[in-house]
């Protein structure tokens, strides 16, 4: 599951990949009334359905589109009225354009539709990716939060600044108790934060610590990547965040360097469980590094400074 991940991500990024998605199924799980999530070969989608339409959350690559309208009308025969995209990695965006072609609306926070806009490089994955093609682009942005009034659900969408990347949207769906956590929160192991585009591992534990404190216990949680969750997942995840980060911060106190972390193994209390093939221990370590040394603290992160809606008209 690891390996298919980093290979998907990997892909995501490079326009230049070529992949073959004819064997990838969507699966289609309910998570509460009116709330599913999708899943194929790319971050989880989650979708609103009822009587005034779908809203999807996140739409994988282009390719599979045609498969993930598919498996919607196995549900309703309602329109797709609105995309919201949690952040820019292409595996969350890819179906943007072709979706908005169909006639949905896209919306996402206003860092999302610059890096799409501009172009992005992650030195990680080797290759820069270019700038994409207007159709792919949000043409409704907010700076802090929106909600969309639609099925009897006021679909929330809260910017969490400076987690996986510095356009993160954490979508809460108050009625049904869930949250769509994008990749803020996923269970493939270390998570990936995008260092180069506005992320920090000290934003993504004050963006989960938010979230857990904002919503009930019996709240259920789409990943990124991976199953349905709980609460309890989300708090075990954000423990690994502050842990890892509190051992790094302690061999920084004591001038080490991350090389010497590494050779130390400093990590080995969480390698069995989180260590995988996409993020591995030393690449964890040199995320921690980053935060520790002149990362953002996310203390100050979430103060509003202004509520943006969209009411879709009936």
């Amino acid at each position: 599951m690891r390996k298919l991940i980093a290979i998907i991500f990997a892909l995501a990024i490079s326009t230049s990949a070529q992949n073959d998605f004819s064997k990838v199924e969507i699966k289609v799980e309910k998570v509460a009334d009116g709330v599913y999530m999708l899943s194929g070969a790319g971050g989880n989608i989650g979708a609103s359905i009822g009587e005034d339409g779908i809203v999807v959350i996140d739409d994988e690559f282009a390719p599979l589109v045609p498969k993930i309208q598919a498996a919607l009308k196995g549900i309703t025969g309602k329109p797709v009225r609105f995309i919201l995209n949690t952040h820019y990695h292409g595996d969350h965006t890819g179906g943007n354009a072709p979706m908005a072609q169909a006639g949905s609306t896209i919306i996402a926070h206003e860092n999302v539709r610059k890096r799409l806009a501009a172009g992005t490089e992650i030195k990680k994955f080797g290759k820069p990716t270019p700038p994409a093609a207007k159709d792919a682009l949000p043409i409704i942005t907010f700076d802090d939060q929106l909600t969309v009034h639609l099925n009897g659900e006021d679909i929330r969408a809260i910017h969490f600044p400076a987690g996986h990347t510095d356009g993160d949207s954490v979508i809460f769906f108050p009625k049904a108790n869930v949250v769509h956590m994008g990749d803020d929160f996923v269970t493939y192991g270390y998570p990936f934060v995008d260092v180069e585009n506005g992320g920090s591992v000290s934003g993504m534990i004050a963006g989960c610590e938010k979230v857990l404190a904002s919503v009930p216990a019996d709240a259920r949680f789409i990943p990124g990547h991976g199953p349905v969750s709980t609460a309890d997942a989300v708090r075990a995840f954000v423990k690994m965040l502050k842990d890892t980060r509190a051992m790094v911060a302690a061999s920084v106190a004591k001038k080490r360097t991350p090389a010497q972390m590494k050779q130390a193994k400093i990590l080995g209390a969480w390698d069995a469980k989180y260590n995988g093939k996409f993020i591995t221990s030393d690449d964890w370590v040199d995320a921690l590094y980053d935060d520790v040394t002149h990362g953002k603290t996310g203390k100050e992160q979430y103060k509003p400074h202004g509520h943006a809606t969209e009411k879709p008209k009936p």
